[in-house]
């Protein structure tokens, strides 16, 4: 069963754990500071975190899905609509950091994203309390990759569907609306050589392995407190808007 556990904890496995807690992050982080003074400095933003975050009075609203299901195009429309803030996870401060932790060990990069989602929680609290916060990606993302990585075998293998590795965790601002957008296998291949990007490493996982893509899949649909709220993104661009805008309208109070 996967767990969270701080790092060198009784019966502990690292490579079985989910993205830690705060606390766990930073002792994390200090143990390879030294090595990778990139560790270092994102520690030093970590530290600047209060340790609560609080939300403002204005809707704060995640996307969530893989690469080429539309969260770029749909959130920066949601942000212009709503006359929002738009975020990204991991936050800009940090982003470019990414290749030097994509090549890092599964505890260590998981470490690197879970330590973006709480510098993100900073910039949310305060966002909030102007406008409606839109954000490209979050905990769900950090989690469910988590999830499909360290389960090997088919959806079946993941942990059952109540388990704890599913929760939001207590010490992180929590949003008031997650959407998972999703659209069929082929088309999201389609859209991916359509866009003529470079893949990340998960992105060629997600391709070529079909087993991997619908336990990550799986993941989202499992999580709770908050759940995902499902959005089919393969109409046009103004149809998934519309069906987005309505279900924010059901959901969140403006």
């Amino acid at each position: 069963m996967l767990r969270r556990c701080a790092p060198g904890s009784p019966g502990s496995r690292p490579i079985r754990a989910l993205p830690p807690y705060a606390r766990a992050l930073r002792q994390r982080l200090r143990q390879c500071a030294e090595r990778i003074p990139e560790a270092e400095a994102v520690l030093d933003l970590l530290e600047k975190c209060p340790e609560h975050q609080k939300k403002g009075g204005f809707p704060v609203i995640v996307f969530e899905g893989l690469d080429a299901t539309g969260k770029t195009t749909v959130t920066q429309a949601v942000k212009d609509t709503l006359n929002g803030v738009l975020l990204r996870s991991p936050p800009a401060c940090i982003s470019h950091w990414r290749t030097v932790f994509d090549d890092e060990p599964t505890p260590i990069k998981r470490a690197f994203y879970a330590a973006g989602n709480y510098i993100l929680a900073s910039e949310i609290a305060k966002a909030s309390t102007q406008a409606p916060v839109i954000i490209d990606r979050y905990w769900h993302s950090t989690a469910a990759y988590t999830i499909a990585t360290e389960t090997s075998g088919k959806v079946q293998d993941l942990p059952p569907a109540q388990d704890e590795v599913y929760q939001w965790p207590e010490d992180l601002l929590k949003p008031d609306l997650v959407l998972l957008l999703t659209v069929d296998p082929e088309e999201r291949v389609r859209r991916l050589q359509h866009r003529g990007l470079e893949k990340t490493k998960e992105e060629a996982e997600l391709e070529a392995n079909s087993l991997f893509r619908q336990r990550v899949e799986e993941s989202y649909r499992r999580m709770v407190n908050p759940a995902c709220q499902e959005i089919d993104a393969s109409p046009s661009k103004e149809e998934v808007l519309k069906t987005v805008l309505q279900v924010i309208k059901e959901h969140c109070a403006f």
